[in-house]
């Protein structure tokens, strides 16, 4: 069920190279109980983009911020800001909005350990996971952290153990898509989010 408090906003690259992290950890969010959401859910063209992220936001008790790709593009050599932006948001809600959202929880990831400090030293104080731009590693960090953020008792199972169901998930994928109708080289983030919760009721811990 959809809530606040298992709600997790994943602020991440879109592009093309970080796809297999991006969709990796999607299923390990609700593999291990909660439900993702991300700015790619919402298309009303007439809100600005940052005030359906903040909303967005606002709905998630807790989030995913991947500063790994704050880099430098090949053709401008400037580098994309959108994340650590939106990171900026989230923490600015955690420190100044209603006592709802102070309650907000948030994980780190970066491609290096301590590579931010480079570019973003001002969030020294906190935990940063890297995930070293592999899957595993990905979906390590992301179920030690929810681990620690669920309410209840229910056990998670270990990082290695949910890889090994993803791996089982994308072979069932082209099948699902399919037979869904859908194409899975354009699958939209909403229809991936319904073909990972449909593979999961299926295939319980």
């Amino acid at each position: 069920m959809n809530t606040y408090e298992n709600g997790v906003f994943i602020n991440v690259p879109f592009d093309r190279r970080y796809k297999k992290l991006f969709d990796a950890l999607v299923f390990a969010v609700h593999d291990c109980g909660f439900v993702s959401h991300c700015s790619k859910e919402q298309g009303d063209s007439s809100t600005v983009r940052v005030q359906n992220i903040a909303s967005i936001i606002d709905q998630c008790r807790l989030g995913i911020h991947d500063l790994s790709r704050t880099t430098l593009d090949s053709k401008h050599r400037l580098p994309r800001f959108n994340v650590p932006l939106e990171l900026g948001i989230f923490l600015g809600a955690k420190r100044y909005g209603a006592a709802k959202q102070r309650r907000k929880s948030c994980l780190v990831l970066d491609r290096d350990p301590y590579r931010y400090q480079i570019f973003c030293s001002d969030i020294g104080g906190q935990d940063i996971s890297a995930h070293n731009n592999r899957v595993e590693d990905a979906i390590a960090a992301v179920r030690d952290w929810l681990r620690t953020a669920r309410k209840d008792s229910a056990q998670i199972p270990g990082g290695r153990r949910i890889a090994e169901r993803y791996l089982r998930f994308r072979r069932d994928l082209p099948r699902m898509c399919k037979t869904a109708g859908l194409d899975l080289r354009d699958i939209t983030f909403l229809d991936y989010r319904t073909m990972v919760t449909g593979w999961l009721e299926e295939n319980e811990w």
